[in-house]
C-alpha cells in the first residue's frame, strides 16, 4: 500500500499545530496553541446583509462558473487599498484571488519550484510555508530571524553559496515569533536581493493588525520587480471564506493562472461576491479599528501577565501587532517536556521545534493572545508559569 503515494507527500509530516489542536480539544484547557482570530469580532451582521443583497440583486450569477482571476472589483478593492496605504501601484490584472493565503504558497510551488530547488526561509519560520514547499522537495536554507527582521548578511551568504529561487518571510507581525523587520533591515534586504536572481516572497497576512507604533512599507517598496506579494482576508474579516490572494508580475501572473485553472479552477465565486459587497457597504477601516483594539489589550494581559509568574530567566518578544509571542526558555530546557507538564495543569501552547525547517528550537515554544480574552489569558499564563517553574524544579 506504502507504493501508492507519491514520494512528495509521503516524506511530508502531518501538521504538529493540527494534532496538538486534537490535544486541546477539552474544554477545560485553556488553548493558546491555535493560530484563530478571535470569532467575537466576526462581522456577522454585515456578512449576512452582503449575502442576501447578492442574491436577490444577482444570485443566477454569483451561483455560477466564474474566472480563474477572481472577481474584478474585488480585486480592484485589493489594488486600491496597496496604492492607499502603502503607495504602491498595482494594477488588479497583477492579482489572483486565492483560497487563502496558504493556497498561494502552494501556486509558488506549482510555479517556481522544483525539486531541489534552494529556497530561503526565517529561521524560525511559518509552519505552512514550510509544509507547503516540503511538498515539492525543496531544500531550505533558513536564515536567523532577529527582534528587527531577519540577519541580513546571513542572508547575503546563503545567495552568494546557493542556487536560491526565492526568499519566503512574514515582515510583519511574523508568525511564529511577533517580529517585525525595521525600515533599516527591509531597505538591505533589497540591496542584498537586487546583487542576485532569487524573489522575495512577501506575505502579509497580519499587516493590518497593528495595535502599537506606525505602519511601516512592504519590502516590495524598494525590491519592486522581484517581490511576490500574498495577503489575507481571514484576520480581518472571515477565516471560513477562505479568500487571500497573490500579487505578482504579469509574466509570473500567466503561469499561476495556468496553476490556479488545474489546481481547482477559481476559488469561490459566491464567497468573492459576498465579501466584496460587505467591503463596498461598510467602512472596513472602522472594522480593523475595533479588533486592533481588541488585540492589544489581550497582547498586553499576556505580556503583563508573563512578567509576573514566569521566571526571570525566561525571554519573550512584544510584538507591536499580529497574534503571536514567542517564548524563550533557559538553555537546556525542553518545551515539548513542558507541553505535557503543562497539559497537566490544563493548558496548552505551541512547542517551537516545528517552526524550524532543519531542526533546533528545542527551548522555544509560540503563544496565541488574538483569541482568548484577558481573563482567559491572566488565567492560562498564571498556569503555565506554574508548569515552567515545575519543570525547573525538576531539573535543579
Amino acid at each position: 500500500m506504502e507504493n501508492i503515494f507519491a514520494d512528495r507527500i509521503s516524506d511530508v509530516p502531518r501538521s504538529f499545530i493540527r494534532e496538538i489542536l486534537k490535544v486541546t480539544a477539552d474544554p477545560d484547557i485553556i488553548s493558546f496553541a491555535g493560530g484563530l482570530p478571535n470569532r467575537d469580532y466576526f462581522p456577522v451582521k454585515e456578512i449576512k446583509e452582503a449575502c442576501v443583497k447578492v442574491l436577490d440583486s444577482d444570485g443566477k450569477t454569483a451561483l455560477q462558473y466564474s474566472t480563474s482571476e477572481g472577481y474584478p472589483p474585488l480585486r480592484a478593492f485589493i489594488a486600491k487599498r496597496y496604492r492607499d496605504r502603502q503607495g504602491i501601484d498595482i494594477d488588479p490584472d497583477e492579482i489572483i484571488i486565492t483560497n487563502g493565503s496558504q493556497q498561494g504558497l502552494d501556486l509558488i510551488g506549482k510555479t517556481l519550484l522544483n525539486e531541489g530547488s534552494h529556497i530561503g526561509i526565517e529561521n524560525p519560520g511559518y509552519l505552512g510555508a514550510i509544509q507547503a514547499f516540503a511538498v515539492y522537495k525543496s531544500v531550505f536554507h533558513p536564515v536567523t530571524l532577529r527582534e528587527d527582521g531577519i540577519d541580513v548578511d546571513e542572508l547575503g551568504d546563503a545567495l552568494k553559496s546557493f542556487p536560491i529561487k526565492v526568499f519566503y518571510g512574514v515582515p510583519n507581525f511574523q508568525n511564529p515569533t511577533g517580529a517585525t523587520y525595521s525600515v533599516e533591515t527591509r531597505k538591505e534586504i533589497a540591496e542584498v536581493m537586487g546583487r542576485h536572481s532569487a524573489f522575495f516572497i512577501e506575505d502579509n497576512p497580519y499587516g493590518e493588525l497593528r495595535f502599537i507604533g506606525s505602519d511601516v512599507p512592504l519590502v516590495r517598496r524598494y525590491l519592486p520587480d522581484r517581490t511576490i506579494l500574498l495577503g489575507s482576508f481571514s484576520k480581518i474579516t472571515a477565516p471560513s471564506f477562505r479568500l487571500g490572494w497573490i500579487c505578482a508580475s504579469r509574466n509570473i501572473m500567466d503561469k499561476m493562472i495556468i496553476a490556479k485553472q488545474a489546481s481547482d479552477l477559481h476559488t469561490n465565486y459566491l464567497s468573492q461576491r459576498i465579501l466584496s459587497q460587505c467591503l463596498a457597504d461598510n467602512d472596513i477601516d472602522r472594522h480593523i479599528a475595533v479588533i486592533r483594539e481588541a488585540y492589544g489589550r489581550q497582547r498586553n494581559a499576556m505580556v503583563r501577565m508573563i512578567r509576573e509568574h514566569f521566571p526571570e530567566e525566561v525571554r519573550y518578544t512584544e510584538p507591536e501587532g499580529g497574534m503571536f509571542l514567542w517564548i524563550t526558555l533557559p538553555a537546556g530546557l525542553s518545551s515539548m517536556e513542558l507541553f505535557e507538564i503543562a497539559i497537566g495543569e490544563k493548558v496548552a501552547f505551541v512547542p517551537g521545534i516545528p517552526f524550524y525547517a532543519c531542526g533546533g528550537g528545542e527551548n522555544t515554544m509560540r503563544l496565541n493572545f488574538s483569541n482568548s480574552d484577558e481573563g482567559l489569558i491572566e488565567e492560562g499564563i498564571r498556569r503555565l508559569g506554574v508548569s515552567i517553574r515545575k519543570m525547573m524544579g525538576r531539573r535543579a
